[in-house]
C-alpha cells in the first residue's frame, strides 16, 4: 500500500498552522499564529527568525515530531494533521531525513553501524545496503573512518555521520536544525558545502533551520518567521539561482522581526 505521493512537485506544505505552549487555565505562549510554507522539489531552503520565533517549532511539526497544532501539514501532497502515527513512521522513515545540532550518535557504535541503525530498524539487511553505505561514506568523505568510533571524532566529523546517516535510505526530504549550531567556522562551511553538494547531485529537497546568514546563503531561498507569528512574505518569494539574498537583505529581515518581538 502506497503511504505517500512521491511524485508531487510540492514537498512540505505548511496552512495557517498555530502553536501553543502552556495549559489551559496556567500561561500560555503562542509559538505560531497562522504560519504558511510551501517547499518544492529540489529546493534548499533557509529558514531564519530571531530567536524564540518559533523556527525549531515548526520544523518538528513539519517531521511529525510533535503532533499538538492546529492548520494543516502536508508532506508531498499527504496531509500528516490527522495521520495515524504507523503510517507517520513509516513516512519519517522512508522520505525525511532529520538533522540536530547535536549529533545523537550511539557512543558505542562505530560511524558505519550508527548510519545504519534506522534502516535496520527498519527492516534492511546490512548486505543489502553494502553498495548504499560505500556510496554515502565516498559522498561524506567517511570512508577511512568507517571503524572509528564516535568519540575518535571531531565534532565536524561526527556531523558528517548524522548527516550519512539522514540520507542513507534516500529520502525525498531532509529536516535540519542548527546543523552547524556546535561547529567551528570552518567545520561548518565544510558541512554547508555538503548540504549544498547533496541538494544538487542528489536532488533531495532541504529545509534548513539556521541563526547564521553565512549558513543561509548557501540555499537557494532564505524565508523569515517573523515574531513566531507568520512567514514573512517579502522572504517567500522565488529567487533565481543567481540572485541569492545579500547579507543586508537578510540583516533588514531580522531587524525587523526583532523590532516586532
Amino acid at each position: 500500500m502506497k503511504t505517500i505521493n512521491t511524485n508531487n512537485e510540492t514537498m512540505i506544505k505548511v496552512e495557517n498552522v498555530y502553536k501553543t505552549f502552556g495549559k489551559k487555565g496556567g500561561a500560555i505562549t503562542q509559538v505560531l499564529d497562522g504560519a504558511n510554507l510551501t517547499v518544492n522539489k529540489g529546493e534548499f531552503v533557509s529558514l531564519m527568525g530571531a530567536s524564540g520565533s518559533g523556527k525549531s517549532t515548526l520544523l518538528y511539526l513539519i517531521g511529525g515530531l510533535d503532533r499538538d497544532f492546529t492548520g494543516d501539514i502536508s508532506i508531498c501532497g499527504t496531509s500528516i494533521r490527522k495521520m495515524r502515527e504507523k503510517k507517520l513512521s513509516k513516512i519519517r522513515l522512508g522520505h525525511i531525513g532529520f538533522i540536530f545540532q547535536f549529533y545523537n550518535l550511539v557512543q558505542n557504535l562505530n560511524v558505519e553501524d550508527n548510519i545504519l541503525l534506522p534502516s535496520l530498524v527498519a527492516g534492511r539487511s546490512r548486505a543489502s545496503m553494502k553498495k548504499e553505505l560505500d556510496e554515502i561514506l565516498e559522498i561524506t568523505g567517511l570512508t577511512e573512518k568507517r571503524k572509528q568510533m564516535p568519540s575518535k571524532l571531531s565534532g565536524g566529523q561526527q556531523q558528517r555521520v548524522a548527516i550519512a546517516r539522514a540520507i542513507i535510505s534516500n529520502p525525498q526530504i531532509i529536516l535540519a536544525d542548527e546543523a552547524t549550531g556546535n561547529l567551528d567556522s570552518k567545520s561548518g562551511a565544510e558541512i554547508m558545502e555538503l548540504f549544498r553538494k547533496i541538494n544538487r547531485e542528489k536532488g533531495i529537497t532541504i529545509l534548513q533551520v539556521t541563526h547564521s546568514q553565512k549558513c543561509a546563503e548557501y540555499g537557494t531561498r532564505t524565508v523569515v518567521l517573523e515574531n513566531g507569528k507568520t512567514v514573512d512574505e517579502r522572504a517567500s518569494m522565488w529567487l533565481p539561482s543567481s540572485h541569492k539574498p545579500t547579507f543586508q537583505e537578510l540583516e533588514g529581515r531580522l531587524a525587523t522581526s526583532m523590532s516586532r518581538s
